[in-house]
């Protein structure tokens, strides 16, 4: 079978709707958002306190978040992985090889990039507005609705690139889910079971699905950045 009838085959499965070929990314897609839920929220958080306050240690968690942003996934999901093994701190909750063990590496993955970036974020418009906050007395909340709102592009090309970090990773998903069929397998882990197996035509759909969506997030990014 030659390259173009692989790539045919694949065509036809994605838009035939395959079952098991769309529960995998079914399940890529809930772990990556719900990783990018729980990243985001508590990295804006930290991203806007680290932005609004100083204190003693603020410069060393500062230059922490920004080294973990290059941290490898393999060393996340090995991490990850003694904690909830067996004999783990916390296996007794029997989490490893399952989604939420998959969504706990992802979340530890892309939330230094989070924090770290929407700390610049912030830091640049707060002192751009701090003056005016202050001068017209406008309450905390007042405050985060406003550097929010004049953030709201560069927040959202935050996410964004988070996300793409997170649906593309394959080390850790695959160290703490165990590429388990119909549980815990998602597209990057599958592309590299189906290639190994031969098994092409599976391969590469999952692998245009993947490329089709790193696609529509970066344009996204692109034409956020234009906008802005």
């Amino acid at each position: 079978m030659n390259i173009l009838e692989i790539f045919i085959n694949s065509i036809l499965l994605i838009i035939s709707f395959d079952r098991e070929l769309w529960d995998i990314i079914t399940l890529s897609l809930y772990v990556s958002f719900t990783a990018l839920i729980i990243a985001s929220i508590i990295g804006f958080l930290i991203g806007y306190f680290l932005a609004l306050y100083n204190f003693y240690f603020k410069k060393i968690i500062l230059v922490v978040l920004n080294s973990l942003m290059g941290i490898p996934p393999v060393v996340v999901g090995l991490i990850v992985y003694f904690i909830f093994a067996s004999g783990g701190p916390l296996g007794v909750l029997q989490l490893l090889y399952t989604p939420t063990a998959m969504i706990i590496a992802q979340t530890i993955i892309i939330f230094p990039i989070v924090a770290s970036l929407s700390h610049e974020i912030f830091l640049k418009n707060w002192l751009e507005f701090r003056d005016q906050i202050r001068s017209l007395n406008i309450p905390f909340w007042g405050s985060v609705k406003l550097l929010i709102k004049h953030s709201y592009f560069l927040l959202v090309t935050t996410l964004l690139s988070a996300f793409g970090r997170a649906i593309s990773e394959v080390g850790a998903v695959m160290i703490v889910g165990g590429n388990i069929d119909q549980y815990t397998r998602v597209m990057t882990t599958a592309i590299s079971l189906e290639t190994r197996m031969g098994n092409l035509e599976y391969a590469m759909a999952l692998g245009l699905v993947l490329i089709s969506l790193t696609i529509i997030i970066y344009s996204i990014v692109y034409l956020l950045n234009n906008r802005k």
